[in-house]
């Protein structure tokens, strides 16, 4: 008897590959956790968090909540959306690819149909939430990043041409401008000025990493830059997008945007990132493409969050 509950047991385990046992039984559910893998949740919080920053910086004083919550709500639900999209279009290349063949799709964790219908509904509830609590331009302004990133990059660019990163970097950097038209419902040179940063900064976050998976993206033909035009090429723009970068930072205190707060932050991060970019350049070791990688992260995440110390600790003015 304990043998024929053992097989049974094993036959339905939904951990099994059942490409040779036809008649296992699979589960009739889908885990939330597959829902919430595809939004990719730490990258929309990167997002949401700059989204904030710029509507904090543009307006004096607090954020009326009335638009803040809603704002930050349609906002995430609409990048969640692009990310749940940018994972249905890449299913295929994400089961041949060492870094993503654990996603919820390759899996088999979630549906494409289930994926589709959750992306759909967040993607409207989200335009829906802006367009009748915000203000219509915030509305149209976050689904064309939505449709930027998820049809224009993933779709085309991705798949077209190794300056992918570079021109399609545009619909993921546009986060703070969505925040500043939540607030203010117009567009200004300070709130493309915190996009012009984001898209700067993109280039060399995403190729450290390009670098560090070069053999995927080749194996896959997806014409990143390492696999393109070299290795040794695509470190050398790095470190000139450092430099850029740099310069690019120094604008919010140059145009009064900022204080020595946010100069003394901007500075000391980019040293660091610079730093990064010549040891992968002249001293690279195994693991220091994805080492830049991270920190590029990290330099984002605290750049904007010394943003909004500096405005609210050191009002300009």
């Amino acid at each position: 008897m304990s043998k024929v509950i053992h097989k049974t047991i094993t036959v339905i385990s939904p951990a099994m590959n059942t490409e040779h046992q036809p008649f296992a039984i699979k589960p009739v559910f889908t885990n939330w956790r597959a829902y919430y893998d595809i939004t990719k949740p730490k990258v929309v919080a990167l997002l949401v968090l700059t989204a904030l920053v710029g509507m904090s910086l543009s307006v004096p004083g607090g954020l009326p909540w009335q638009l803040l919550i809603p704002a930050m709500l349609g906002i995430g639900l609409l990048s969640s959306a692009a990310a749940a999209i940018n994972h249905i279009v890449d299913e295929k290349i994400d089961t041949v690819m060492g870094r993503t063949h654990n996603r919820p799709l390759p899996e088999g964790r979630l549906s494409v149909t289930n994926a589709i219908i959750f992306a759909t509904t967040m993607a409207c509830l989200g335009f829906v939430i802006l367009y009748s609590l915000v203000n219509p331009l915030t509305a149209f302004l976050t689904l064309a990043g939505l449709v930027g990133y998820s049809f224009v990059y993933t779709m085309y660019l991705k798949r077209a041409t190794p300056q992918n990163i570079t021109i399609g970097g545009l619909a993921g950097a546009i986060p703070p401008l969505l925040g500043w038209t939540a607030m203010t419902n117009e567009i200004t040179p300070n709130a493309l000025l915190l996009v012009l940063i984001i898209f700067t900064w993109t280039p060399p976050h995403f190729w450290a990493l390009a670098i560090h998976r070069k053999d995927d993206y080749a194996k896959v033909n997806i014409p990143m830059l390492p696999v393109t035009h070299g290795v040794s090429f695509t470190k050398t723009q790095i470190l000139l997008y450092t430099v850029l970068l740099f310069l690019v930072c120094l604008l919010p205190y140059l145009v009064g945007m900022s204080n020595w707060l946010y100069l003394i932050g901007a500075c000391s991060l980019n040293v660091i990132f610079f730093a990064y970019a010549f040891q992968l350049k002249f001293h690279a070791k195994t693991d220091t493409a994805m080492a830049t990688f991270k920190f590029s992260i990290v330099h984002l995440m605290l750049l904007f969050i010394i943003l909004l110390l500096d405005h609210y600790w050191l009002p300009i003015g």
